[in-house]
């Protein structure tokens, strides 16, 4: 039960019903937290009188449904614990309800003739064992409490603990080859025997001594390669090993898991778009992703052979991104199967095509929307693929999106490996009410399978990543991306009453960084080459007549406003250009500049980034731009996207994030790190990222006004005082260079997979209930939806 809500109903319930009576006069029956605080505001303006209980009452609300006489309110008290209640406007009561009876009534909304006897899912049952946090501030550490909690019901029987030590110590092998400890120590009691004589006898040598040297010995007494590469590395490891034997505590736990070699072969998946290094950027479904994953795999390849070789291993460890084979791929490589990596030693791209159905659907571009029907047939065809590249399984698999994630559940179950779900921006949290109208949405959509596939993947993984807190959790007013997961209905197809518990321990935080290669100071002159920041600063400022560019700069020494991103909807840069055309001032002090897409409709195969183009066009005519826009439809490679922001940064710009919704912002890290001020969107990522009025700036993209402000008042600040703009630049340097660091992340992602791995070892984690009830989802509900669109790709003529 809402307590506090409770008691501030008990105490204002006349007040509250009064407010209810207000709201259900008005035009919206569904409506959302910021629908509900401007009625309330108009409410209290209304009524002239204030109420501090009645505000708190408010902020509790997260939705409202409107009907005859009742009305139906999402209470968030709690972050990740709602609570329903039922206002009944005739009788004037109030009264709480079930997660089932406030999602009937919203398929009431939809349908009035809808029958409550759909199917309900609900994976709470198979939770209840499971370890939770229970702090809010703990969401999204999973992994420290997993470890304290297990390691504390484990400690309770030490003979069972040394016993389970010293098992998982014996199974570690690389290609055959016996790792940690071999047959000649026959159980825990010797095992501790042993670890005290073999660290007696390594103090006697100096702790430089190679493992090589001491090889033979160190068999003797039943130690094999994989606790160090020196005497005082194999020293160090045995002592923690030793304290964990017989004083266990959580904390050299972790230490001693994450020294220990059990990850070579890691598979990363990430299917749709044109996954490729050159020349993909900012076509249809291709953007931060690919750079994430890129800039991934060469921090965690860099931790895995450092991880390896300070284990004493000499072993090369390889890294497989998984993809699709494009035939049809225009001018990328994405109709090349395989192609390695740049700057890395052993990682690479594997493409697996999807099986020929219908050549004219198959041989070309799918739409992440569309993409779901080939899913099942590729990984099957991937595994098999897999296994030639790494002559084996691979160690730890890594889902990325709503799809990749799919193929992960799949591959994890088929090859029995650790399984790592990192979901980016969900879909559910972009369009508003995605689920409750997800029949109008589904052609072009599909969210059904879409939203299955989530719900399969959240619930099968061994751990989750997200970037931010809030990805999880949201904020004490807002509701977070996987938050909207613990329940909602889809009318006609399935409700869902528990569909993810954010309180369980899988949940961890762990932030990307940037490629410090590639974005970096703007101050750093020395790093920048001459002929790329020529040739843009001509491209940008000076050229006025391109084939790919729309408008130009009548005076280019107005402040820049900068924006690249992915032409669509959520991005919302046709907003930008709104703004910036309506607002005279802003118009005054500066011009615009955007990289985005492409500008000419005709050449683009996406519905959505078609209409974007033309409403970019249309507000541009509209307001007159084409002498203070400049709109570059070119696909820049990383590189020349790096030297874009430091242009702008010469001339003391700014790079303004519109995005309605941001799972991450890796553009707001790239701007922030090459010393660009930086104003972004308040929802998503940006909002952890940037500390507003320090380091940059927040802004609410549906709010015009709000969003003009923030960016006049940037603009004003800097023409006055130059002293401004330079104190903002360096404090977005320095908070890119102290939190967000590739290098933190892939350590911690390794740890986080051997932790994982470990207690799935030890402790029955995987579940075999939800397994089954994973699988049942799957084949009765996700399976037949697939095979339905299948059907309707092969009538494409």
């Amino acid at each position: 039960m809402a307590k506090m809500f409770k008691k501030y109903i008990e105490g204002n319930k006349i007040d509250f019903l009064n407010f209810i009576h207000f709201m259900a006069k008005g035009e919206k029956q569904l409506l959302i937290l910021g629908d509900i605080k401007r009625i309330y505001e108009n409410f209290v303006n209304l009524i002239k009188i204030h109420n501090d209980e009645l505000d708190n009452i408010i902020q509790f609300i997260q939705e409202a449904l409107v009907t005859d006489n009742l009305v139906y309110v999402d209470v968030r008290e709690v972050i990740g614990s709602p609570f329903f209640y039922r206002v009944n406007l005739e009788e004037s009561l109030i009264e709480p309800i079930t997660i089932k009876e406030y999602l009937i009534s919203r398929e009431h909304f939809i349908d009035p003739h809808h029958s409550n006897n759909i199917l309900t899912l609900n994976f709470d049952p198979y939770y209840k064992s499971a370890p939770k946090v229970r702090d809010v501030n703990m969401i999204g550490k999973g992994v420290e409490y997993l470890n304290r909690f297990l390691s504390s019901q484990m400690f309770n029987d030490l003979n069972k603990w040394q016993e389970l030590l010293f098992n998982f110590a014996r199974v570690h092998k690389y290609n055959n080859q016996q790792l940690l400890i071999n047959n000649r120590i026959e159980n825990a009691e010797h095992l501790i025997q042993q670890i005290n004589r073999v660290i007696k006898y390594l103090k006697t040598l100096d702790n430089n001594e190679s493992y090589v040297n001491i090889r033979n010995k160190l068999q003797e007494h039943g130690f094999e390669i994989g606790l160090g590469s020196s005497a005082g590395e194999i020293i160090k490891s045995l002592e923690i090993f030793n304290g964990l034997l017989n004083n266990p505590d959580h904390i050299a736990l972790m230490k001693f898991i994450s020294g220990i070699p059990m990850i070579f072969k890691v598979l990363i998946i990430s299917p749709h778009g044109y996954f490729g290094q050159d020349g993909v950027l900012g076509l249809p479904d291709t953007g931060g992703q690919i750079v994430y994953i890129l800039d991934q795999v060469k921090a965690l390849e860099k931790s895995l052979a450092e991880s390896i070789k300070n284990a004493g291993l000499d072993v090369s460890p390889k890294i497989i991104v998984l993809t699709r084979l494009i035939p049809n791929a225009g001018e990328t490589k994405n109709s090349q199967r395989l192609e390695k990596i740049y700057n890395t030693h052993n990682s690479w791209i594997l493409r697996v095509p999807f099986r020929e159905h219908n050549p004219k659907v198959t041989n070309n571009w799918i739409s992440r929307f569309q993409i779901w029907p080939y899913l099942e047939e590729f990984a099957e065809d991937s595994y098999i693929a897999i296994q030639g590249e790494f002559q084996g399984r691979p160690d730890l698999i890594i889902g990325n999106y709503s799809d990749g994630n799919l193929i992960a559940y799949l591959l994890a179950k088929r090859f029995n490996v650790t399984q790592c779900c990192i979901a980016h921006a969900l879909e559910k949290s972009k369009y508003l009410f995605s689920a409750l109208y997800w029949k109008q949405l589904e052609n072009h959509y599909h969210f059904s399978l879409q939203f299955t596939a989530d719900l399969i993947a959240m619930n099968s993984s061994d751990f989750q990543i997200t970037s931010t807190f809030q990805e999880i959790a949201g904020t004490e007013n807002s509701v977070g991306q996987y938050e909207s997961y613990k329940h909602f209905t889809m009318p006609g197809f399935y409700r869902v009453e528990n569909g993810i518990n954010i309180y369980h321990t899988k949940f961890n935080v762990l932030s990307p960084g940037v490629n410090e290669n590639i974005y970096f100071p703007f101050t750093e002159k020395n790093k920048r080459l001459n002929e790329i920041e020529r040739r843009l600063k001509k491209l940008v400022f000076e050229d006025q007549k391109d084939s790919n560019s729309v408008g130009g700069l009548a005076d280019p020494n107005l402040i820049p406003i900068f924006s690249m991103a992915r032409l669509d909807k959520n991005k919302n840069l046709t907003s930008l250009v709104k703004w910036f055309g309506k607002n005279e001032e802003i118009r005054k002090l500066s011009n615009l500049i955007v990289v985005a897409g492409i500008v000419d409709s005709s050449k683009s195969k996406d519905r959505e980034e078609i209409e974007e183009i033309n409403l970019m066009h249309n507000l541009i005519d509209k307001y007159n731009l084409h002498q203070q826009i400049r709109w570059i439809g070119t696909l820049f490679p990383k590189h020349e996207a790096g030297e874009l922001y430091r242009i702008i940064a010469d001339r003391h710009g700014v790079f303004v994030q519109p995005g309605l919704f941001e799972g991450f912002g890796l553009t707001v890290l790239e701007s922030m790190i090459s010393g660009l001020p930086v104003i972004a969107t308040k929802y998503g990522g940006p909002l952890e990222i940037i500390q507003h009025g320090m380091n940059g700036f927040h802004i609410d993209p549906v709010d015009e006004l709000q969003s003009s402000t923030v960016i006049l008042d940037f603009l004003k600040k800097t023409s006055d005082d130059k002293g401004y703009w330079d104190k903002i630049s360096q404090a977005g340097i320095k908070r890119v260079n102290e939190v967000y660091n590739w290098k933190l992340f892939s350590d911690r992602l390794l740890s986080l997979s051997k932790i994982y791995g470990f207690w799935r070892y030890a402790y029955d984690l995987e579940n075999e209930a939800m397994k089954s009830y994973l699988e049942l989802i799957y084949y009765t509900i996700f399976k037949p939806r697939a095979e339905g669109l299948l059907a309707e790709h092969n009538q494409i003529q």
